[in-house]
């Protein structure tokens, strides 16, 4: 495995283990349909939470959730809704962002509740 996958792998270990500690239930991760993939599915408070894991070593030139644009916000919401469906969810829905900032664990964590909203298509 590459040093990235392994840093990005390490930092979604955190993400779970963060959420987690914060009394949420994850409910699957990397969850893939076809060419879709959610980093985290999680419920917490009566809501279903989908969490963007976003893992880099440092934050010299931009910030990690900087990454999720509008091309990825896009395909996140086309992913949960397909989840949503999958699995007959009737629960109000938010998008997470949690950064993961370091070399290895343990790394400076930032959880972004309602990062960003579905875009009217």
């Amino acid at each position: 495995m590459a040093a990235h996958n392994r840093l990005g792998k390490a930092g979604e270990d955190a993400a779970v283990a963060y959420l987690k500690q914060n009394g949420y239930t994850i409910l699957h991760r990397n969850w893939r349909k076809n060419h879709l993939e959610l980093d985290i599915v999680a419920t917490n408070n009566g809501e279903l939470v989908v969490v963007e894991v976003k893992t880099r070593t440092n934050t010299d030139y931009r910030e990690p959730q900087e990454a999720v644009d509008w091309r990825k916000v896009r395909h996140i919401v086309v992913a949960a809704d397909s989840y949503i469906k999958h699995f007959g969810i009737d629960l109000p829905v938010r998008f997470d962002i949690v950064t993961a900032i370091g070399e290895q664990a343990p790394f400076r964590m930032e959880h972004l509740e309602n990062a960003f909203y579905p875009p009217l298509f």
